[in-house]
């Protein structure tokens, strides 16, 4: 006999209710903290929902339920899903109905496998710049697209959580942010907020994810401002690690080993190994997770290298990641874009919902076992 989900189960129930005589799911009466240690290892739907023009401009094909499921029974159960909103949107700036439908979709297919679900609003093309000259525009806009957004998913239990923005910067600034930087991109966080508390519904205590400036620990750590929500202890703070970059993400780079295992000094980065990392989660844990906000691990991840020997230090990277991450409570979702030769990141093959990378799969998944 099958076995089926009490979600499932409760999904069938509902499609056999009338629609009008649906209510909207519970929201439970649970923390950011409380509602983090459910979320386990997560993964990311990367470079499918966000791609600029159509889901799949980038190269990866649709989205299918198979997927998902796929995704769920190697172990993960929280997905992190980026969405480009505007290039779907008119000239007013209403988003597309069908676009909200196809991205509901895919929420669903992640709700009926069971996972924990967080969409935001990605690059998106990066219309949202934190400069004064572009605030008012920003806000403005980041207004009317999450009114948008949370009124079409105000009904979906607290498993939905929003994030409300992508690694803000001005573009191509990767340095301390100045103090104008940093009070506007602490204002678009603010803006998410309101939008989503003003739409009712649900999401008058749906869980939120905010950002720290580019998405970057130490700037997060150095000039984070929570928001000011009328709903007490449901924000979650969001930062991304991809440290040190010249092996995680520099395709042109020789460095390729990493950490305590490696053999050639002149393959290494001579900082970025497992005490900094532990470092760097300790101090956000300290910051934000003992003072009862959650924390979010959005992406982390290393590009594979047509290089024997190179696979060891990548599976060594994410499972030290992973096991850190969850050691000091944050909830990491793996990155993954879909390529998976040299410079991708992918673990599935999308188009047949089967596992590309058994091994790096399960050093992220099994970090959760210790």
């Amino acid at each position: 006999m099958p076995h089926f989900s009490r979600r499932q189960l409760l999904g069938a129930a509902l499609a056999l209710v009338p629609a009008a005589a649906r209510t909207a799911p519970a929201m439970r009466d649970l923390n950011s903290a409380q509602l983090a240690r459910q979320m386990g290892v997560g993964w990311n739907l990367g470079n499918a929902l966000e791609a600029i023009g159509s889901e799949t401009a980038w190269g990866n094909p649709a989205t299918t339920q198979a997927l998902i499921d796929a995704v769920k029974a190697a172990g993960f159960r929280s997905i992190r899903i980026p969405v480009a909103w505007l290039t779907h949107a008119d000239a007013e700036g209403r988003i597309g109905a069908a676009w909200l439908a196809r991205v509901a979709e895919v929420v669903g297919y992640a709700q009926r496998a069971g996972l924990y679900t967080m969409i935001n609003v990605h690059w998106d093309g990066g219309w949202l710049q934190p400069t004064y000259a572009r605030q008012a525009a920003g806000r403005a806009r980041l207004k009317s697209l999450w009114t948008q957004i949370a009124a079409h998913f105000k009904d979906h239990d607290d498993t939905l959580l929003f994030a409300g923005t992508n690694e803000v910067m001005v573009e191509g600034d990767y340095g301390t942010p100045t103090p104008e930087h940093r009070a506007v991109q602490n204002g678009f966080n603010q803006v998410f907020v309101d939008a989503v508390r003003a739409t009712g519904g649900n999401n008058r205590v749906r869980h939120l994810v905010i950002q720290g400036f580019n998405t970057n620990i130490d700037h997060t750590l150095a000039f984070a401002m929570l928001p000011t929500d009328p709903t007490p202890a449901r924000l979650m703070m969001e930062v991304h690690y991809y440290d040190p970059y010249h092996f995680t993400l520099n395709d042109k780079s020789a460095i390729w080993q990493w950490g305590a295992g490696a053999t050639d000094p002149k393959a290494t980065e001579p900082w970025g190994d497992e005490a900094f990392m532990e470092r760097q989660f300790a101090k956000m844990k300290a910051q934000f997770i003992d003072r009862g906000v959650a924390v979010i691990l959005g992406e982390y991840g290393v590009i594979a290298r047509p290089r024997a020997g190179a696979e060891v230090y990548r599976r060594a990277w994410n499972r030290a990641v992973t096991r850190a991450a969850l050691a000091h409570g944050l909830v990491p979702f793996y990155w993954d874009n879909g390529a998976t030769g040299p410079g991708g990141m992918g673990l599935f093959h999308r188009v047949t919902a089967t596992q590309a990378e058994p091994e790096l799969i399960r050093a992220i998944v099994d970090a959760a076992k210790y």
